[in-house]
């Protein structure tokens, strides 16, 4: 069953990973969103990267480089939206609705900003990448390239970053204070009337959960 729309947290993935299970998704129509681009991973030092970044720079049209393509995209969400497009038949009809159900994102938009974000496991660097192989960081690469935004989006991702530990401060204070009040107040007049119709449910003791797990393990 498809989702509205699958929100990926792009953080320590592998980028042509990654690349592939989002392409698969978008042509069986599942609309997907990717976030914090400029956090991908790419297999390989940084030079290399870099040397193979500018043979791919050099590839221009014959007859006419100024106005035709390849065009070299600078910014981490255009480099993975390219690479995407690449497993995309997106020159035919199929291809290119599929290609309309992406977006890509560097940092972390205020629209995505309290979604429920996920990961894909057959792209995480710590699951699929040795621990001493040397990889890239897609938005230094980008940054080395002629991406010029790269201090904007971090400082960006700190506001963000500290708004969020703030608001679970407040929300984990606001629990407390609700179960201490939980706990004060005398509500054995209205379970009583409640009762009467219907409605009441006695609460679970502290401890019960515990104790029935433990019925049950014995039993067996």
């Amino acid at each position: 069953m498809f989702e509205k729309q699958v929100i990926v947290d792009g953080k320590k993935h592998l980028l042509g990973r990654l690349a592939s299970v989002v392409a698969k998704e978008l042509l069986n129509g599942q609309a997907v969103v990717v976030l914090r681009c400029e956090q991908l991973v790419v297999t390989g030092s940084l030079l290399r990267n870099k040397m193979k970044w500018a043979r791919y720079k050099r590839k221009t049209m014959n007859t006419n480089p100024s106005n035709h393509g390849p065009y070299h995209f600078r910014s981490p969400s255009k480099m993975f939206w390219h690479t995407v497009r690449g497993m995309v038949p997106h020159k035919t009809f199929r291809g290119a609705q599929a290609m309309a159900r992406l977006k890509v994102f560097e940092g972390v938009p205020e629209d995505f900003a309290k979604c429920k974000k996920m990961v894909v496991p057959d792209a995480l660097q710590v699951l699929h990448s040795k621990t001493y192989r040397k990889i890239t960081v897609l938005g230094r690469l980008a940054s080395e390239s002629g991406w010029k935004h790269a201090e904007l989006i971090a400082k960006l991702e700190e506001k963000r970053v500290a708004e969020g530990k703030s608001y679970y401060a407040e929300k984990k204070e606001a629990a407390k204070r609700k179960a201490k009040a939980e706990a004060a107040a005398d509500t054995s007049k209205v379970d009583k009337v409640l009762e009467g119709f219907g409605y009441y449910i006695e609460p679970t003791k502290v401890g019960a959960m515990k104790a029935l797990k433990e019925e049950f393990a014995s039993s067996e």
